[in-house]
């Protein structure tokens, strides 16, 4: 006669041997364990001590949506490894965060705001010239990453924004420009681009022969989505149509220095002699014109970072840099 452990008993084995003491877990969640690797079961763990104790509650009973049981800790270990510290420090960060905003705290208190230093180019004169001829030269040691995760929704274009027309007169698209302009300093180019975008963006580039590049020229990082958060005290929200899954959103462009290390790229360029690398966004189609200019003025007074902005007139809707001075 066969005898083995019903689900109980290895449920209860299998938490003795991971040291887990699940007395106060969801029971909905406890009864569907055995359906978890024991790695799965830690990270069940950690949210349950972060307070996510409601992503349980509403599963159903053993033998019922197991397989979307399984995908959503799919998603979870997924959302886990591809954010720096994992949900643990996402959720802590983001509760910080949002306790400071309910407070009315202000990060910035006890800083007075000023015109920062820096060099005024003005495009075609003898100095901005100067700064151009070093900036070519020093092109050839630059990298450059395309912040390009956007979809063109806002401007009623149907589409990623890198394949809109720059000018009508030829229809050349952002990305074309872009390629044209790097091929013309030097021979190194990479772009971010998130799960909306990334496929169109290899379509584009595919279709168009990469607009003159080498394939190898290009590496593109695809941006991972996080988690959305449902209130102020940092709560995973569920999907409202699939209680298995947690709604995601793109995290901002700020993940592109985090991605570039995570994925090696700049030990790469660090290794073949790149000594810069210069970001810019998705369509501004005029920036070619300023950047070696700008490169220049790095290289001539050897600054380790250095920013690129126009004028901004009181009030006006554009971002601006500023020197911030403490009062301590």
């Amino acid at each position: 006669m066969a005898s083995g452990l019903t689900t109980a008993d290895s449920t209860a084995k299998l938490l003795s041997d991971l040291k887990i003491d699940a007395e106060d877990w969801p029971p909905s969640l406890v009864k569907n364990l055995h359906l978890l690797s024991p790695d799965q079961i830690q990270l069940g763990k950690m949210l349950l001590e972060m307070g996510q104790s409601h992503l349980f509650q509403h599963w159903a009973e053993p033998g019922v949506d197991d397989d979307q049981k399984k995908a959503f800790f799919i998603q979870l270990s997924k959302l886990n490894s591809s954010y720096p510290g994992g949900l643990a420090s996402y959720i802590k960060t983001a509760r910080e965060l949002l306790a400071d905003s309910k407070a009315g705290k202000n990060p910035y208190d006890g800083f007075t705001p000023s015109v920062p230093t820096g060099e005024v180019l003005s495009f075609g004169d003898d100095n901005f010239i100067k700064f151009e001829d070093v900036g070519v030269k020093e092109a050839k040691n630059a990298a450059f990453v395309l912040v390009a995760g956007g979809l063109g929704e806002r401007l009623g274009y149907n589409g990623i924004k890198v394949a809109l027309p720059a000018e009508t007169t030829t229809g050349t698209c952002f990305l074309q420009l872009y390629i044209e302009s790097i091929l013309a300093l030097q021979e190194a180019s990479s772009r971010l681009t998130q799960d909306d975008t990334h496929t169109p963006t290899v379509d584009l580039l595919e279709s168009n022969s990469y607009f003159g590049m080498k394939p190898s020229q290009v590496k593109l990082l695809k941006q991972e989505k996080v988690a959305c958060l449902d209130d102020n005290d940092a709560r995973l929200a569920l999907d409202p149509h699939n209680k298995y899954r947690i709604q995601t959103k793109p995290h901002g462009h700020g993940d592109v220095h985090s991605l570039l290390y995570s994925s090696g790229l700049l030990n790469v360029w660090h290794d073949s002699g790149l000594r810069w690398v210069i970001f810019f966004q998705d369509t501004n189609g005029l920036l070619f014109k300023a950047i070696p200019a700008s490169l220049g003025v790095s290289a001539t007074k050897q600054y380790h970072v250095n920013s690129l902005a126009v004028p901004r007139k009181a009030k006006e809707a554009i971002g601006g840099i500023t020197k911030l001075t403490h009062s301590d």
